[in-house]
């Protein structure tokens, strides 16, 4: 294949589309999130992804694991852990069982303003994806998005 490829052309225009929508989305929740609750989008994925954890075994995400779920490398999840938990949202602890593992746990002020900022964020996410619902490139990606069902835990 050339790089001048009909078919490379096409998956480089489609790549493009997606990482414009994906951009307008996080541009306007950004925004809303930041305006009504004080929070980045990262922040708010991150409290998100920390909530849904529980007690038992392998209830507790590794910090590479969180890092991946917030697409962060580990050094900026840590720096982002660390923000939230000089605002009071996040507090660390070792591992009762392991001495050298930290586990990071959502507070209650942290699970109070989550759960402030989930319809915030549900409805900016609605509000960006009408919009671009509107530009012919990105309506069939808009409806991708529609109809893709959260993963089924095994």
């Amino acid at each position: 294949m050339t790089a001048t490829d009909p078919a490379l052309t096409a998956l480089s225009q489609g790549w493009c589309a997606l990482s414009l929508l994906h951009g307008r989305i996080e541009a306007h929740i950004e925004r809303v999130l930041q305006a009504r609750h004080d929070l980045s989008v990262r922040e708010y994925s991150l409290l998100d992804v920390l909530s849904r954890q529980h007690d038992g075994d392998g209830g507790h995400l590794q910090m590479k694991q969180v890092a991946d779920a917030v697409v962060l490398s580990q050094s900026a999840t840590t720096r982002l852990v660390t923000r939230l938990e000089d605002r009071g949202l996040l507090e660390r602890y070792l591992c009762p069982t392991d001495r050298r593992g930290i586990y990071t746990n959502v507070t209650e002020a942290g699970l109070e303003l989550l759960e402030e900022a989930r319809p915030t964020n549900d409805t900016a996410l609605r509000e960006a994806l009408d919009e671009a619902a509107k530009n012919p490139e990105l309506a069939p990606l808009v409806r991708a998005v529609e109809t893709l069902k959260a993963p089924v835990p095994a």
